[in-house]
């Protein structure tokens, strides 16, 4: 009763406690980390192979990481959390028993990763549409591009408007 009225009063929405299968955000500085909850307190997530821990800058620096189960409260630490099925209106999830079946399957294992196309919110949503996505990628790129055409046009216009005062001239 305890743990779990620590991780309500961690918990940033009221959104009850997790049941097995959802989503956990994690809000680090700067990032957000992912796990699956799968019963018991436990999370199932992509930790590092370092010491560094899966909440440091250095974890982004790794190849590969290791799937870990732990305590969901060891995983979020001093962070807040919320419960986040984030594609449910987009997607299905797949039956909770292959969910769990698959993510404690993999426990134990290295896979391959890269903050780009093999983070942990790939891995979570995988287990439980099936299928691997990263709102946190999809936004970055898409930022980076607004940013690049805000930095060609500013580029442009700079020139344009200099062409015009030379014409002035």
């Amino acid at each position: 009763l305890v743990t779990n009225f620590i991780i309500i009063c961690q918990c940033l929405e009221e959104s009850g406690e997790p049941k097995p299968g959802d989503l956990i955000e994690i809000f680090r500085g700067g990032y957000q980390h992912w796990a699956i909850y799968v019963g018991d307190g436990n999370v199932i997530h992509l930790g590092t192979n370092t010491d560094a821990g899966a909440c440091s800058v250095k974890s982004v620096l790794q190849d590969s990481a290791k799937v870990m189960k732990e305590k969901l409260q060891k995983v979020v630490g001093n962070d807040k959390f919320q419960i986040r099925n984030l594609l449910d209106d987009k997607c299905t999830p797949r039956p909770i028993e292959d969910i769990l079946q698959d993510a404690e399957s993999l426990v134990g294992k290295v896979l391959p990763y890269d903050v780009a196309t093999h983070k942990c919110e790939h891995f979570i949503t995988l287990l439980r549409y099936g299928m691997p996505r990263s709102q946190q990628v999809q936004l970055f790129a898409m930022t980076s591009h607004t940013e690049l055409y805000s930095l060609v046009f500013g580029i442009l216009a700079a020139a344009s408007s200099e062409d015009e005062n030379e014409e002035k001239k």
